[in-house]
């Protein structure tokens, strides 16, 4: 922890302005549907609004249906609970991830709804939006997870708003059947296709709650921070938002042609077989448990976005190429221990030699010269040192891909503090784990959380603000975060210290991997 970092967070604390106590909170708006009654959150000088529909609920015959509009209300809409998540497994916790982090409470198929935290008192403030997008590899979240309160955001003058979206089979099931009953010839895609409809809605209606539409990110984490990707890249998300975050989600492994809807239709007729379904008319009129439920046996089905010439109409890397993409200022990065603390714990000098070998052909001397594994303690070093250099590196390849044909700036970042609590020496500073910091939420947790844990969580908290406020994560008071256009071979270190550094341990093996990685297909 550096030793300036008490005044950085006194300094990132001041940037935004306090609301008087005796100032009376925002109670009740007025969307298009209706009109909603909030309550106080955590904070009193922040109103929640939970368990608002942004879509008509998907059961029935709208089960593997683009999301319909939510039907009007009469009268107030308590707006105090949250609704159910997607339909998904419920687990309590999954090392690393603890309590926190999962989602819990009800499940079901009607679970298209949002929730808006707000610090405006009046609906004529205008404050820029936040809204996140939940993680869980698109099998399981929720916009009620604990560590994605919006409390602490909006104590920082942001209106912070969390999604659900529909999940696993009933998120990103394609087949052949859907795909012909629908005017614009594509299946599949119906959870990117609830996260795009949750922003057109916010878009619309935000207004009412002291938001500027003028002024919205969209952020989200791993299967989040891909739908940011995907959203950056939709034709259907152009002009809902105005600057996007995605944290560990963002790298040219994964970038390029992405998964055709043939193939995902061609999985869906199997996934169909499996449930002894003869068509999409019988599938719909199953449970929904029965949908949920993994078949035994066979490969594993996939879930997830495909290429369907609709939401999406290519991959990233001719996207950004041909100039088809939203050109917003990207905030993106990466954690020090996306696999744990020892990434490859268990890894042999001869395992890793020829992991590299298959991997890098003739090239692998080379990278093995720079990367030494003589023993297998050097190898295991050397796994985990490269490791952490290929996340660098292949993020600034992405934000330099996209630069060819954007505008805006990009900020990418480095995640380096480890995560307090029992496992900590194992998992050090996780995939997840800077969550609670950049949304202020360390009082959703149990964990022995210290001054210093509670200063990071400003700081970073205040860099993700401002960039919801001005496209640009730096302000008064806090380090200064260069643009990869400012510092193409720097990251931003960010959590035991507050810095640029470079994106490998040297020059050598920067321009190695940049040799190197080249844009794989994303599945």
């Amino acid at each position: 922890m550096n030793t300036s970092l008490a005044v950085l967070a006194f300094g990132a604390a001041a940037v935004f302005p306090l609301y008087a106590v005796q100032a009376p909170r925002l109670g009740g708006v007025r969307v298009a549907e209706g009109r909603l009654a909030g309550a106080a959150a955590a904070d009193p000088d922040v109103t929640v609004f939970k368990g608002v529909p942004f879509a008509a609920p998907p059961v029935g015959d709208l089960r593997w249906r683009a999301p319909r509009p939510p039907a009007p209300w009469d009268g107030v809409r308590k707006a105090d609970a949250f609704s159910a998540s997607c339909v998904q497994n419920i687990v309590d916790v999954r090392k690393p991830w603890t309590y926190e982090f999962m989602a819990h409470g009800a499940t079901g198929e009607d679970c298209l709804y949002l929730n808006v935290w707000t610090p405006a008192r009046a609906a004529s403030e205008r404050h820029p939006v936040l809204v996140f997008i939940h993680g869980g590899a698109n099998t399981e979240g929720s916009g009620s997870v604990p560590v994605y309160d919006g409390t602490g955001l909006a104590t920082k003058g942001t209106v912070v708003v969390t999604i659900n979206y529909r999940l696993g089979p009933f998120g990103f099931f394609a087949h052949p059947e859907l795909t012909q009953e629908t005017t614009y010839h594509a299946s599949g895609n119906y959870g990117l296709l609830d996260q795009i409809a949750a922003v057109r809605w916010v878009k619309a209606n935000i207004a009412a709650f002291g938001g500027d539409p003028s002024r919205i990110t969209v952020a989200g984490q791993s299967a989040g921070a891909s739908g940011v990707r995907n959203l950056i890249v939709s034709p259907l998300a152009k002009d809902l938002f105005h600057r996007a975050i995605a944290e560990s989600g963002v790298s040219l492994l994964g970038v390029g042609p992405a998964r055709t809807l043939a193939d995902a239709e061609q999985d869906g007729v199997r996934f169909a077989r499996a449930k002894t379904a003869a068509s999409i008319a019988e599938l719909r009129a199953l449970p929904a448990q029965q949908i949920a439920t993994p078949p035994v046996g066979g490969t594993p089905f996939r879930w997830g976005t495909v290429i369907d010439n609709y939401a999406l109409v290519s991959g990233e890397a001719d996207a950004f190429a041909a100039g088809r993409h939203n050109d917003v200022p990207v905030l993106t990065g990466t954690n020090r221990d996306e696999s744990g603390a020892s990434p490859v714990p268990t890894a042999t000098a001869a395992t890793f030699q020829r992991q590299i070998e298959q991997r890098y052909g003739e090239k692998a001397p080379e990278f093995l010269a720079l990367y030494p594994a003589a023993s297998d303690e050097d190898a295991r070093g050397s796994a985990n040192a490269s490791a952490r250099d290929v996340a660098r590196v292949t993020t600034s390849m992405w934000a330099a891909g996209r630069a060819k044909t954007a505008a805006s700036k990009t900020f990418t970042y480095f995640w380096d503090h480890t995560l307090p609590g029992p496992d900590a020496a194992q998992y050090g500073a996780f995939h997840t784990s800077e969550v609670p910091y950049v949304l202020n939420t360390l009082a959703q947790s149990d964990r022995p959380f210290t001054a210093d844990d509670r200063k990071i969580a400003d700081v970073m908290s205040s860099y993700w603000a401002n960039f919801a406020a001005n496209g640009d994560p730096n302000g008064r008071g806090l380090p200064r975060w260069p643009s990869t256009s400012e510092q193409p071979d720097a990251t931003m270190n960010v959590g035991d210290t507050f810095a640029p550094i470079p994106l490998a341990g040297s020059a050598g093996k920067l321009a190695l991997l940049r040799s190197l990685l080249q844009p794989r297909p994303r599945s």
